[in-house]
């Protein structure tokens, strides 16, 4: 393949700008990076790991803004982040012998129930007896192994998981699933890297990027709140829906 050019990686950087702030408020950001890398002209295996080679950079910048702001719950936080770096590290492992495809079908019915979710308000626990912490590491090995073997949607689907699992406001859920989104992004693309499958010409200048979107993004949520959340989920995740099935039509 030529290498690109810079008007290319420009352009390329605007979407990973994009993405990144997109990925901090909602999750999802890949819909935007990862067409984007291949219209470009990478093979399939080089665009998803240099997405996840500029990707992991905006993951930290968005989880570190979340943690700064008391964002995050600091006592589940490193179970959900060990149970997606275990889950994501065997996924995209998994994914160099095993066709993604027959994920489709039921990701896309996963993504249906979210935005389900999602459109309803969540009202408060009462009495109720919240889950234990541990509950979390499966939830991070679950969707981390789906984030380093197939991916769309992880972190729009990790928020839903925290919103209904853990009865999180829309905006600490975010930054919850930040948390296991960066271990999964990190394992995934510690494997893609070892491989020597990232691109990193095209991926540092993107990565600067979205780490700049992702610190702006998670900032505007903390901002903005719930509804601001819960309106940019439901968008994403209509995007994702629409972006599956048509993957599916083909």
């Amino acid at each position: 393949m030529n290498p690109l050019s810079l008007q290319v990686i420009a352009l390329l950087a605007v979407a990973a700008f994009a993405a990144g702030f997109v990925d901090a408020v909602a999750g999802g950001g890949g819909l935007l990076t990862l067409p984007a890398l291949m219209a470009a002209g990478l093979p399939p295996h080089a665009a998803l790991a240099t997405n996840k080679g500029q990707a992991v950079f905006g993951a930290v910048s968005s989880a570190v803004s979340f943690w700064r702001k008391d964002g995050v719950d600091r006592d589940r936080a490193p179970v959900s982040f060990g149970g997606a770096l275990v889950g994501s590290f065997i996924g995209a492992a998994a994914v160099l012998a095993v066709p993604p495809g027959p994920l489709k079908p039921l990701v896309l019915g996963l993504l249906v129930v979210a935005a389900i979710a999602v459109s309803i308000p969540r009202r408060s626990r009462g009495s109720a007896i919240p889950p234990t912490r541990w509950v979390a590491l499966p939830i991070g090995v679950a969707l981390g192994f789906y984030d380093g073997f197939f991916g769309p949607g992880t972190g729009s689907l990790l928020i839903v998981a925290f919103v209904i699992v853990f009865g999180d406001p829309l905006v600490r859920a975010s930054g919850n699933a930040k948390v296991a989104n960066l271990a999964s992004n990190l394992a995934a693309v510690t494997l893609f890297a070892w491989r020597g499958e990232v691109m990193w010409r095209i991926a540092l200048p993107m990565a600067a990027a979205n780490a700049l979107g992702a610190t702006i993004g998670a900032r505007t949520a903390l901002k903005r709140g719930n509804e601001f959340v819960r309106v940019v989920v439901l968008i994403v995740v209509a995007a994702l829906v629409c972006k599956v099935g048509w993957d599916l039509t083909r």
